[in-house]
């Protein structure tokens, strides 16, 4: 029992470290694109990629869990200093030396080389080679975010974009020949999405990031002016998923569900003021998850409808 407890207690640290549990906030988005790439194939003729056979949905889903899992690593190893100096970070497990670094590292290693070999599976699989040759480049990206805040406040959106990667790299998994704008405003939405809430939730270190010399829009412009970007943010986060609806031809139930995030994400940002930052985990967290979860399920099951039974031209 005692193994059994300690070995429950290490999978938590380790979960805690990488935030395994935000995986929800991307995951639905690259999700909505295999179904999506699917049903691009399916009207190609191609009906084997109709409902994304079980083993290929599987890999989209290691590659995104593994690839964020090296991501988060990375920034933790990078940041460990510098999370050590922050009050609100210094429990963290590296700088609490509950994880090595050394033990980071080779966390990371590995996560990176599962997701080169999930990558590699579309090749064995389906004959595609394109995740393959740009899971280099793209965990390269992911890794670059950990560097921006040192020299530029935009790093809100490059995070944004590493995250808003996974749509298009679940599209190019499944069907690459039919990506196009429809993939682009699926990366553009949850690259404005994720800048925005990242600007809220960095509202809480403004001081902190001001004092040490990190760039954030909030050290750099003030908390009040950063929440006006956030909201912009989020505004053209609603426009350009009613974008996505139209160039995607989705119906009814993809509409509700962009109708449900702008009511949340209204939510989102009613629930932090300038002078109040105390509901920035409920903002950042509740109701983030709601986002990802209400819209994936709503176009895919509207994609799922338009299609009609298995086998059905």
């Amino acid at each position: 029992m005692t193994s059994l407890h300690t070995s429950v207690r290490v999978v938590g640290r380790w979960g805690e470290m990488i935030k395994f549990s935000h995986s929800i906030f991307a995951l639905p988005f690259a999700l909505i694109a295999v179904f999506l790439a699917g049903r691009s194939a399916f009207h190609a003729g191609d009906t084997s990629h109709l409902y994304p056979r079980p083993a290929l949905l599987a890999l989209v889903v290691l590659c995104m869990v593994d690839a964020r899992s090296a991501a988060m690593t990375f920034n933790r190893i990078v940041d460990a200093d510098l999370d050590a100096r922050n009050p609100r970070t210094a429990e963290r497990a590296i700088p609490r030396r509950r994880i090595t670094k050394r033990q980071a590292l080779a966390f990371f290693l590995a996560s990176a080389a599962v997701f080169a070999l999930a990558c590699a599976g579309f090749w064995q699989l389906d004959g595609n080679t394109w995740p393959l040759v740009l899971a280099g480049p793209v965990l390269a990206y992911l890794c670059f975010y950990s560097y921006t805040k040192r020299f530029t406040a935009l790093s809100h959106f490059v995070l944004g974009s590493a995250i808003g990667l996974s749509p298009a790299a679940a599209w190019i998994a499944i069907h690459p020949d039919s990506i196009g704008l429809s993939a682009v405003l699926l990366c553009a939405t949850v690259t404005l999405w994720i800048g925005g809430f990242d600007i809220i939730y960095a509202c809480q270190d403004a001081l902190h990031d001001r004092r040490v010399g990190l760039h954030s829009l909030p050290a750099r412009l003030g908390v009040g002016t950063s929440l006006g970007i956030a909201r912009t943010a989020h505004l053209a986060t609603v426009a350009l998923l009613i974008g996505l609806v139209i160039t995607a031809d989705l119906g009814w139930l993809a509409m509700a569900g962009v109708v449900i995030v702008a009511v949340l994400l209204a939510i989102e940002n009613a629930l932090v003021r300038p002078d109040d930052l105390s509901r920035i985990t409920t903002a950042f967290f509740t109701v983030n998850g709601l986002i990802s979860l209400a819209l994936g399920a709503l176009v895919i099951a509207d994609v799922l409808l338009d299609l009609g039974p298995i086998g059905t031209p």
